[in-house]
């Protein structure tokens, strides 16, 4: 099976005072290509090891014989944020309510079928990765040949670093992230240097200068930085 979403790499605890219901998941999510799979009959022993293995999702059920699986909610979500799907033979609506009111993230009830609990899983698992890819998307921006990381705070035309000051670096993203859009100077004064505009041209265009010293080919005649004639600025992103 592909493990298209590192499924094998996903730590999974399972809490159920039930062996048999322990042993039935774990055979079926190893067959779905999960691998680090942990099992408690307890809740106390269910706390522990999330603190000693700290997993990437926990199923656990709300009957427990020493302390209630709410209880043990309540205690994991003091410690880690690791989502955590109920399973309950309670029906009630209000049972579901107070899982999920209290930190709870899904919730399955009794009798359920163990491959709707995987499904469950790798679905939550395929959310995660398709933020986080949004997530990187957002922190990175290209240029043509420069590339912006705006989480490590690098700039790199060609694969090679650009160093910039703060204001070069605040000044480039800001127009990087407004492609295409012609910005006043008055804006970027006040975008950039967080400041009131009182007409400081020479300001802007000394650092505009510099700015295009180092990532353009040739700064006397740019390719992304333009100039607008009584306008302002802006960074031109040529559609492919």
């Amino acid at each position: 099976m592909q493990d298209f979403i590192g499924l094998s790499n996903k730590k999974i605890l399972l809490i159920d005072d039930e062996r048999e219901i322990l042993d039935l998941l774990e055979t079926v999510l190893t067959k779905e290509g999960f691998k680090e799979i942990y099992k408690a009959r307890t809740g106390r022993k269910g706390i522990r090891l999330c603190r000693e293995i700290n997993p990437d999702i926990i199923v656990l059920d709300i009957m427990l014989p020493d302390i209630d699986g709410y209880e043990v909610c309540r205690r994991l979500r003091e410690i880690s944020f690791v989502p955590i799907i109920f399973l309950s033979a309670k029906t009630d609506n209000t049972d579901k309510l107070l899982g999920l009111g209290i930190g709870g993230d899904d919730y399955v009830t009794k009798p359920f079928s163990p491959k709707e609990v995987a499904y469950r899983l790798k679905a939550r698992f395929r959310r995660e990765e398709y933020a986080k890819s949004i997530r990187s998307m957002r922190d990175k921006i290209e240029l043509g040949d420069i590339k912006i990381d705006k989480k490590r705070m690098e700039v790199k035309k060609n694969g090679q670093p650009v160093e910039l000051t703060v204001i070069e670096y605040r000044l480039l993203l800001y127009l990087a992230e407004n492609p295409n859009r012609i910005l006043s100077k008055k804006r970027i004064y006040q975008q950039v240097w967080q400041d009131e505009f009182l007409g400081n041209d020479n300001v802007i265009m000394v650092h505009i200068s510099h700015l295009r010293e180092k990532i353009e080919d040739d700064p006397g005649n740019p390719r992304y930085i333009k100039t607008v004639k009584g306008l302002g600025y802006k960074i031109v992103v040529e559609s492919e």
